[in-house]
């Protein structure tokens, strides 16, 4: 299962906010597969905005960050393609233009999950469903995906049945 990440996860794991958000971050990013995380080109320049604006980081420094991260994980380009979709969460559920950016290209990335504690939880959006990965109860798909053994398609697609029909009944 492919995952993207957004802004936030990226600044908590380079020590930007809260100590226990910072450590979930970092424990998060070090324990997802490499080769299923994906990040958004504009999330890189959103850290680069936040490490040198708010976080008041030399801009050599910040773009050392982003050059690492840029290393660490595959970057997907915000296409046209991504840019004429993002309008419509843009519009459809009041998402700022480049969050829905960023969720465009996780979309046309096939991701199945983006990670933000930004974004409304549960927000399904062309097959890429928003999760915080700092809720209070770990989402499903993100616990199987980070369960040492765990991440098959089989795990996750038992994962998934469990979680709708968990949803269905409330």
């Amino acid at each position: 299962m492919r995952v993207a990440l957004d802004t936030n996860i990226l600044a908590y794991a380079e020590g930007f906010g809260d100590a226990r958000r910072c450590a979930a971050a970092r424990d998060l990013v070090a324990r997802l597969q490499v080769s299923a995380v994906l990040l958004p080109a504009q999330t890189l320049g959103e850290l680069y905005r936040v490490m040198t604006g708010k976080g008041g980081v030399a801009p050599r420094d910040a773009r050392t960050a982003v050059m690492s991260w840029a290393d660490a994980f595959e970057v997907a380009d915000s296409t046209w393609f991504a840019f004429q979709f993002a309008l419509d969460p843009a519009v459809e559920a009041s998402l700022s233009f480049w969050d829905a950016l960023v969720l465009a290209v996780a979309a046309e990335n096939r991701c199945r999950m983006l990670l933000s504690e930004d974004l409304q939880p549960d927000l399904m959006w062309r097959g890429v469903t928003v999760v915080n990965p700092f809720a209070a109860k770990p989402h499903p798909w993100l616990e199987a995906l980070l369960t040492p053994g765990s991440g098959s398609r089989r795990d996750i697609r038992d994962e998934r049945r469990r979680w709708r029909s968990r949803r269905l009944r409330r």
